[in-house]
């Protein structure tokens, strides 16, 4: 598996995310850090460098879900997949009001607990950014 990413693959993933997190929806032009290529499924869990298995991630996000590909939400202790920019439509799993997520399913659930969507600094900088 190969960590190298090259450019055409890179501006293919950012094309694909219209130059924005695909999982907080943060804009790059807007962003204090720039955005990175994240593996959805990482190499570590098999996964390839590959257009399907790569998303376009603000800081925050990639720092906050590293290598995680899902979570055990409570109750029930049932192991949830995280949101997969590839396969899953962002609007189905989350809805977004001033500056909060929230969830619309499971996904949505177990990928706002992992990567700290919500956390206070990240809320208020969606606010400013859809102010």
């Amino acid at each position: 598996m190969s960590r190298y990413i090259s450019e055409k693959l890179r501006i293919k993933v950012i094309e694909e995310a219209n130059n924005c997190c695909e999982y907080c929806l943060q804009s790059n032009l807007v962003s204090f850090y720039p955005h990175q290529i994240d593996h959805i499924i990482s190499l570590k869990h098999g996964g390839k460098t590959e257009l399907d298995n790569l998303a376009y991630a603000c800081f925050a996000c990639n720092n906050a879900k590293g290598s995680d590909i899902g979570t055990i939400l409570l109750p029930n202790r049932t192991f949830i997949r995280l949101f997969n920019p590839r396969i899953d439509n962002w609007y189905e799993h989350f809805e977004i009001e001033n500056g909060v997520i929230y969830d619309k399913s499971d996904i949505g659930k177990a990928t706002i607990k992992v990567l700290n969507l919500n956390e206070v600094d990240r809320v208020i900088e969606r606010q400013d950014m859809y102010s």
